[in-house]
């Protein structure tokens, strides 16, 4: 097999193949790992076939590269019952998904379907797959703030309405109890959860401990677990999307919540790898890097007086290494990213927020000058402490020596306080805003006496 780049592949193939030459069946005759290679089709990238199956039950796959007059093709369930020479017969359908107000209170699989019992879905329409591209001066700018009940993000790192945020941990520190929290108290009009590539468990239990019958009637659930193929993972992220991007067309605000962005890129790196993608950072294609940017760049505001969709996206950050490629990349395409902290969750501390390496870029277009002053003036404090709390800890600082340090030492038990709240408790923006300008006022007097 000539070993050509996946762009190359296309361009040799759409000059060989004559627009107007139909669509003939063709014959399975290779199997690798997870890549299926046919002869005989010249189906395009992005279409799908249905693949003869020893089971009676055809196994659909898509076309995901092509290598001379050889297509490749990726299932998307289990290719069980495949055998040299199975019939490939191509399916016309388009990659268009079920969209409607129908689909509030329903949770889908990455096709669609319904994974509930509550009978068949009642849509308004289809949309694409892969969504539509927005003129970006046609974007409203993010002038407004949204309350998303928890206080040390309302306060510290304030986001806008149609802002895209990262919530950045490792495995175990809190990621998705944090989204929780976002998702119950959160005030938008609709909530579009995709559950991308996670714990098969964690779907039952996010839709009744923290959507609950409340929330599940404002939502759409759209779950993949880790067990399905690549392909359906790469699906459910953008039938999220195309769901989110229906209700915003509809004037809606819209919230949606991705867990995680990371298993959205693990699933395009295996399909990449899979069909001879060479590997380019740390095992990761290419590819993946330029299909992050086209998935997050859907969200966002629309026109001035349309709707708007927030979106927060969870990014497993392995081994807590905040330079992770992924993690990396994912910084550079977000208006922000909230870090939690392995340490401070270990101790106790929940949410788990590290103020210091969190940051929120659309907030100084939506918060006044004088909040930023005490945001400014709280980190400037919450910094000197951690920088010198091994001086602290072993009672090598003398106090009276550095007049910061010692308010820092001073404040510290109010400012740790400040930034934490239990599981269940709600801060609503204005409650947020006014503790931190009380915290402001301690500081200010603490400082003159």
């Amino acid at each position: 097999m000539v070993n050509l780049s996946l762009a190359e592949r296309l361009k040799s193939h759409q000059k060989n193949i004559p627009q107007d030459e139909p669509l003939v069946e063709g014959r399975l005759v290779r199997m690798v790992g997870l890549t299926l290679e046919a002869v005989g089709c010249n189906l395009p990238v992005g279409s799908y076939c249905d693949i003869e199956s020893t089971t009676g039950t055809p196994v659909e796959a898509e076309v995901v590269g092509f290598s001379g007059e050889n297509i490749f093709l990726m299932p998307l369930k289990n290719a069980e019952g495949l055998r040299p020479g199975a019939r490939v017969t191509p399916n016309l359908k388009a990659m268009n998904v079920p969209v409607g107000f129908g689909l509030l209170g329903r949770v889908l699989d990455g096709y669609g379907r319904p994974l509930d019992d509550k009978g068949p879905l009642e849509v308004d329409g289809e949309a694409s797959l892969n969504g539509k591209t927005l003129n970006p001066l046609d974007r409203h700018p993010i002038d407004s703030p949204l309350d998303v009940g928890v206080g040390a993000i309302n306060a510290m790192l304030t986001v806008g309405q149609g802002q895209r945020m990262g919530l950045f941990a490792g495995s175990g520190v809190g990621k998705s109890v944090l989204l929780g929290m976002m998702t119950r108290f959160t005030q938008a009009d609709i909530t579009v959860v995709g559950l991308v590539g996670e714990r098969g468990r964690e779907v039952q239990e996010f839709i009744e401990k923290i959507l609950g019958p409340e929330g599940m009637a404002r939502s759409v659930v759209i779950a993949s677990p880790a067990d399905d193929a690549p392909l359906m993972r790469l699906r459910a992220a953008q039938l999220t999307h195309s769901i989110a991007e229906y209700f915003r067309d509809k004037g809606k605000r819209v919230l949606l919540l991705m867990d995680s962005l990371t298993r959205y890129a693990q699933a395009q790196r295996e399909i990449a790898l899979a069909v001879g993608e060479p590997p380019a950072t740390k095992g990761y294609p290419p590819s993946v890097f330029a299909m992050l940017p086209k998935l997050v760049e859907r969200t966002g505001n629309a026109a001035k007086g349309q709707g708007s969709i927030t979106a927060f996206y969870t990014v497993l950050t392995e081994g807590d290494d905040q330079q992770d490629p992924i993690a990396d990349a994912a910084r550079a395409i977000l208006d922000g990213h909230v870090v939690l902290s392995r340490r401070l969750a270990e101790e106790g501390h929940y949410p788990a927020i590290d103020i210091e390496a969190s940051i929120s870029r659309a907030m100084p277009q939506i918060v006044t000058s004088e909040h930023l002053a005490r945001v400014y003036r709280f980190k400037q404090l919450y910094a000197k402490y951690q920088q010198n709390q091994d001086l602290i800890s072993v009672g090598a600082y003398t106090q009276g020596s550095d007049q910061e340090i010692d308010l820092s030492i001073a404040l510290m038990p109010v400012m740790r306080q400040f930034l934490q709240q239990g599981l269940d408790e709600q801060l609503d923006l204005l409650t947020s805003n006014q503790r931190l300008e009380l915290l402001a006022k301690n500081m200010q007097l603490a400082s003159e006496g």
